[in-house]
């Protein structure tokens, strides 16, 4: 419909001898008293036209070719086309929806390939809460951007090098000593949740004692262990190193590897069954084993942004917004986790994609500048790199808010959850307001089976429809109770509430390519609960299996094309859309 509008308008300019503005946007009226669709065409191109606003908009509604679509056409405010449609093209949506079916919604291609790296948590332990709302939202961009015409992979980086990594094979061996009855305190810094030692059991289960060293005779010129965080430091990279010197770099290596198959395998779980798929799942070590590190930082130098003080290599991120430069390379030579990400980011770019969107965690809000500064540096493109940030979820049960600590293991985990609300008010809650806001997450209203349960209200409308259609096809010939068969009688459809639903569902592809550009899909959200309040006006006003076939026919298509809708958009969340509740 707007597609046609525009080019009327394009019409109007022609005949004007002017130049129709390519920016100008038709967007539908919020109050259906000032027509359904406004143009902006004459305050974009008034300034070229040589003419205030509403004069424009005056030659422009002169020159407007006739239209079957269009009823009429008003001048609003300073300059608004404001057009009133024909009821038959506000019905024609329901052609459209039938037509495309799951497809209803969807953007025409771009051309353009995006990499949405998101998750991507150490795999130093199960997935929590917190991880699981940066999976639904990454995952609902993946497909919302899919549907808005673009090429998209889902990448998961794990960060498989490093320190973190060092304290996880560390913990799991400590506890495999533990077992075999060792008495060495298990350090407070270490990772202490119960999967620690599951993985250590099943790794002497597999090797036997061929891993034991004593580790105590090794110790005794080490810090001992203290509750404070330096001395617990300290103490806690003595145990590696002294791990890495007993075991050797084949049987280190070793207990490294065992632990993180495991968590990666159990992660890989996790997300599956919380519908997220990732195409590709890069790996830290790859990238620096690769010799990719020093590539990054030979581009950089290469480009004039590096420079070299007190012995260490420097990135000048100042130029490039960040609030000070960072360091590369340390003294010692040792690279930084920044340059290691930098040279990620090099390979994603170097693997053609047009746009990379990261989704981090929002403790990561003061690595942005720099990673956009690096990504920039290297293409000299300031737009090249989105970065998303979720912020915090807090669960609240009966009312109180659960504490949770990842180092001690007291959190609540992704499977937890899972398993007490299920995948899709999961899915739904964490991605139903913006990423950018704290998120408290009432597990009771999760599970409630009543309108106010937000994605129970969407599903139940959905699930109401297929009722009814199923009763429909119990009741009449197949030729009456097809929904798509009431196609030819949908002039009938002119009640009130009628009008408003015809009006939202042709409102659904524009609220797609909304939420894509916005990376929004709390938009979808919105726009679900509006349809879903509008069937069920409908419903409670209007009967639908109505004596008269002509009528009756015309409404079951309009509940079938609302539940095509509603099923659409519950896709875009990774929601499904149940038949029976």
């Amino acid at each position: 419909m707007k597609d046609a509008l525009h080019a009327l308008l394009a019409e109007a300019f022609a005949a004007l001898e002017l130049d129709a503005p390519a920016q100008a946007r038709i967007e539908n009226t919020r109050d259906k008293a000032h027509g359904d669709l406004a143009a902006n065409h004459a305050l974009v191109a008034a300034k070229t036209a040589g003419m205030p606003p509403r004069a424009l908009a005056e030659k422009l509604l002169a020159a407007l070719p006739a239209s079957p679509l269009v009823a009429k056409v008003e001048i609003a405010g300073p300059g608004f086309l404001n057009f009133f449609l024909q009821a038959d093209a506000r019905q024609e949506v329901l052609a459209q929806i039938y037509a495309q079916g799951a497809a209803f919604g969807s953007g025409a291609a771009s051309g353009k390939r995006v990499l949405v790296e998101f998750v991507s948590a150490n795999p130093t332990g199960p997935l929590h809460v917190g991880h699981g709302r940066g999976a639904a939202y990454g995952d609902c961009l993946v497909r919302l951007l899919r549907a808005a015409g673009d090429t998209v992979d889902a990448e998961y980086y794990v960060n498989d090098a490093g320190r973190q990594i060092d304290i996880l094979a560390t913990s799991v061996w400590l506890r495999y000593l533990e077992a075999g009855g060792s008495k060495q305190p298990f350090p407070r810094k270490a990772y202490q949740g119960a999967y620690i030692g599951a993985s250590a059991a099943r790794l002497r289960e597999a090797v036997g004692d061929v891993l034991e060293r004593d580790l105590g005779a090794h110790l005794e010129n080490q810090p001992p262990a203290a509750d404070d965080d330096e001395t617990g430091d300290a103490h806690l990279d003595a145990l590696i190193a002294a791990a890495k010197a007993l075991l050797g770099a084949a049987d280190y290596r070793r207990v490294l590897e065992h632990i993180l198959a495991e968590q990666l395998g159990d992660i890989r779980e996790d997300l599956e069954a919380f519908r997220v798929h990732f195409e590709h799942w890069a790996s830290e070590r790859e990238v620096v084993d690769a010799g990719l590190v020093q590539a990054a930082l030979d581009t950089l130098r290469d480009n004039g942004q590096t420079y070299e003080q007190e012995g260490a290599l420097w990135f000048a991120s100042s130029r490039f917004g960040d609030d000070k430069d960072r360091v590369l390379l340390r003294a010692n030579g040792a690279a930084t986790y920044f340059a290691n990400d930098i040279a990620y980011h090099q390979q994603k770019l170097a693997r053609g994609y047009d746009r990379l969107i990261d989704v981090w965690g929002a403790d990561h809000h003061g690595y942005v500048p720099r990673m956009k500064a690096a990504v920039e540096a290297l293409t000299g493109q300031a737009d090249r790199l989105d970065v998303q940030l979720v912020q915090f979820v807090s669960l609240l049960r009966d009312g109180e808010k659960v504490s949770m600590s990842t180092r001690a293991g007291t959190y609540e985990t992704l499977a937890d959850l899972r398993r007490e609300v299920g995948e899709d008010a999961s899915r739904f809650f964490y991605v139903m307001r913006s990423n950018d806001q704290t998120l408290e997450f009432d597990l009771a209203l999760a599970t409630r089976e009543s309108a106010d349960n937000p994605v129970y209200y969407l599903q139940y409308a959905h699930a109401r429809i297929c009722s009814v259609l199923r009763t429909a096809g119990e009741r009449y010939e197949a030729a009456d109770a097809q929904p798509e068969s009431g196609l030819d009688e949908r002039e009938r459809l002119d009640a009130p509430s009628e009008t408003a639903l015809l009006n939202l569902l042709a409102r659904y592809p524009e609220t797609v390519q909304a939420a894509a550009r916005q990376l929004g899909p709390q938009i979808i959200v919105h726009y679900l609960r509006d349809v879903a309040e509008g069937f069920h006006r409908w419903y409670n006003a209007e009967p639908f299996l109505v004596d008269e076939v002509a009528l009756r026919r015309a409404r079951l298509c309009l509940a079938g094309a609302v539940a095509t809708v509603l099923r659409n958009g519950l896709d875009l969340l990774g929601v499904s859309a149940p038949e029976r509740m």
